[in-house]
């Protein structure tokens, strides 16, 4: 399978999708930590790839999302952003809100 469509099915398979380095538990850089922990904070689960493990997804991610950095968070098959546009969103509650509601969305 091509890269490119294995991302697109990760984003397609997990409603909340987080590419990082590292894991939510143990993240590999402290930007990957904020957007983990931010995400561990609106109490649902979510799914993440470690991009230090995936090498090609680490190099053909930010082409395909257009968005040059990681961590890199996919809701509902849409890109959030990062690490800065996922704190802002915690300190505003739309992170709790959108994540929730598609959580909800999926499971209903």
């Amino acid at each position: 399978m091509d890269i490119i469509e294995t991302i697109k099915e990760q984003i397609a398979n997990n409603t909340i999708l987080l590419y990082m380095k590292g894991a939510p538990n143990a993240p590999q850089c402290g930007f990957s930590a904020k957007a983990s922990q931010a995400l561990m904070a609106c109490g649902e689960k979510f799914a993440y790839v470690d991009i230090l493990q995936n090498p090609e997804i680490r190099a053909n991610l930010p082409k395909y999302a257009n968005w040059p950095t990681f961590p890199q968070l996919w809701v509902a098959g849409e890109l959030v952003g990062g690490s800065d546009i996922i704190t802002e969103m915690m300190d505003d509650g739309s992170l709790q809100t959108l994540v929730k509601e598609a959580s909800a969305a999926k499971a209903g």
